[in-house]
């Protein structure tokens, strides 16, 4: 079991002052992150009894990469399988919000009311570069999902996959002011959400990076929106919000792609993500399973003490 993680030692890394622990962090990472999708991706025998090997091998990837892609013969419509890989993955903490079904795991699939009412994970077209939760308050924040395709479309629906700890040495190695800017406690501001009976969701403002004060690992809330998201009125939050997207868009080397097919699903510690615009057959109509945690996937964490020490 790896040892307690101490915040102040992840800070050495992830903000100003040491940058030898930076750079050693640096070279680390880009050794250890796997070159192309199909590097993430683990085949699992029996989807409702993963074996040790196999959960071991998700974690192996989550921890170099912060998401895994599982494989299965199965595309049984049974939400079991990603709740069930889930909470063998340590994810317990389901996060139940008011578009999710009663047992906490939400039902991704094409119903107008929901995308006639802005929500557009529920609808055919493309979703932007975003973490989930980006909205939720910091008592809930969403720390890792699972996400369980049952039918695919019939054409288009790719997503695109990035970790938040690559999108950070992106902007560090670009310009480190860049990188620190969006630390800013006040970076990103979500206004708002109202219904018929008033304010059904505060605003939310907050960094775009921060650490977590229990474990030091590195979160992000981001979204790609240009509506109803307002970025500080700060030329350096500016310029990097507007950078970072220029190299998520661009497909940079760190941006995986690929489509779930049926069978197959993604465990995350809540990376960054996309998904094209795609066309359904009205026989199949697509369908995932989606499940938000507030927990991080066991096993993917790291000491960072050793990180962050100076003698290797």
């Amino acid at each position: 079991m790896a040892e307690p993680v101490v915040p102040e030692q992840a800070a050495r890394i992830f903000r100003p002052g040491d940058e030898d622990a930076w750079r050693r962090w640096r070279d680390r990472k880009l050794e250890a992150a796997p070159r192309s999708a199909s590097d993430l991706i683990v085949e699992i025998a029996n989807p409702l009894a993963p074996t040790q090997a196999e959960l071991a091998a998700i974690a192996d990837r989550c921890r170099r990469a912060n998401l895994a892609i599982y494989a299965t013969a199965s595309a049984a419509e049974d939400k079991a399988i990603p709740g069930g890989i889930a909470e063998r993955l340590g994810l317990v903490s389901l996060d139940r919000n008011y578009l999710s079904d009663d047992d906490g795991i939400t039902a991704i699939r094409v119903e107008q009311d929901k995308s006639g009412a802005g929500y557009i994970p529920y609808s055919d077209r493309p979703l932007r570069w975003h973490t989930d939760g980006y909205y939720n308050e910091p008592g809930r924040r969403i720390r890792a999902f699972a996400l369980h395709c049952v039918r695919s479309a019939a054409a288009g629906g790719e997503n695109g996959l990035v970790d938040p700890e690559m999108a950070y040495l992106w902007l560090r190695e670009s310009n480190p002011a860049w990188a620190e800017a969006l630390f800013d406690p006040e970076a990103m501001a979500i206004p708002a959400r109202e219904d018929e009976d008033g304010i059904a969701r505060a605003e939310s403002v907050g960094p775009v990076f921060s650490l977590d004060d229990v474990t030091g690992d590195l979160h992000m809330r981001y979204t790609a929106r240009t509506r109803s998201i307002a970025w500080k009125d700060d030329p350096t939050v500016r310029e990097a919000a507007a950078w970072l997207l220029e190299q998520l868009d661009a497909g940079r080397e760190g941006v995986y792609r690929l489509r779930l097919e049926p069978g197959m699903g993604l465990v995350c510690n809540n990376v960054l993500h996309d998904r094209t615009a795609f066309a359904e057959a009205a026989s199949e109509p697509r369908l995932l399973y989606r499940a938000r945690y507030h927990d991080r996937i066991a096993g993917s964490e790291r000491s960072w003490a050793d990180e962050a020490a100076t003698q290797g």
